[in-house]
């Protein structure tokens, strides 16, 4: 067990952590396949989109609109059809529409009264501002790919966010759902860490590559790291 009263600072990862992104692109991405005659499960359309997602985001940056663009565009590849220009902007488009997990919220209200919240995103500012009206509270710094020019798990990410928290390492604790795109970065930073491991009942990695590493602290949800972290507030 980790002692949260030395941390001043929570940053998040929003997409899987906060916002539940696999069902946002399931929704976006299952109608679309279909109507390209492409019938494949869940977890294979995750794991696709895992594995096109990182490969653009590792190139030149370019936003995250784009990749999501270029994301559907290697689906169409991968299965022989021809996205229209509305299919090409329709997984983007859903992020206004993908919603916090039923947990997000009332945790998110619970760490306020205790912890400056930051959110270090692979996103474009304004798309998170989409997500920003789900998410019911402020955060004291909101830290995306478009502002560093890079994508988790690069350390770029994680060292802007750090400069303009402006804390002592040991006063920052990063929660996120993806062992790829955060744990592993984080510690070797010298940051400590949360899993948060929403698929531990499922199988697969789903939307993100497999990897590995220790967190300090695993938890199945954010329910369960607020009522560790804030007893008396939540």
């Amino acid at each position: 067990m980790i002692d949260f009263n030395q941390y001043k600072a929570l940053t998040f990862d929003c997409y899987g952590t906060l916002i539940d992104w696999e069902n946002g692109i399931l929704g976006a991405l299952k109608p679309l396949l279909l109507a390209h005659n492409t019938n494949l499960d869940d977890d294979q359309i995750l794991e696709l989109f895992a594995e096109f997602e990182a490969e653009l985001e590792n190139g030149d940056y370019i936003k995250y609109r784009e990749v999501l663009k270029r994301v559907v565009q290697k689906f169409g590849e991968r299965f022989s059809f021809e996205p229209t220009a509305d299919e090409l902007n329709s997984l983007a488009d859903s992020i206004q529409h993908w919603l916090p997990f039923p947990d997000t919220v009332e945790a998110l209200r619970a760490f306020t009264s205790k912890f400056n919240l930051v959110i270090i995103s692979n996103v474009d500012d304004n798309l998170f501002a989409l997500s920003a009206k789900h998410l019911e509270v402020e955060f004291d710094q909101i830290i995306t790919a478009e502002q560093a020019k890079s994508y988790k798990p690069s350390l770029n990410n994680f060292r802007l966010a750090i400069e303009r928290i402006n804390l002592p390492l040991e006063q920052i604790l990063h929660v996120a759902a993806s062992v790829y795109h955060d744990i592993v970065t984080a510690k070797s930073l010298g940051l400590s860490t949360v899993w948060v491991n929403r698929r531990a009942k499922q199988e697969g990695v789903g939307a993100t590559l497999p990897a590995v590493s220790q967190p300090d602290l695993e938890v199945p949800d954010l329910k369960t790291l607020a009522a560790l972290s804030s007893p008396k507030e939540y």
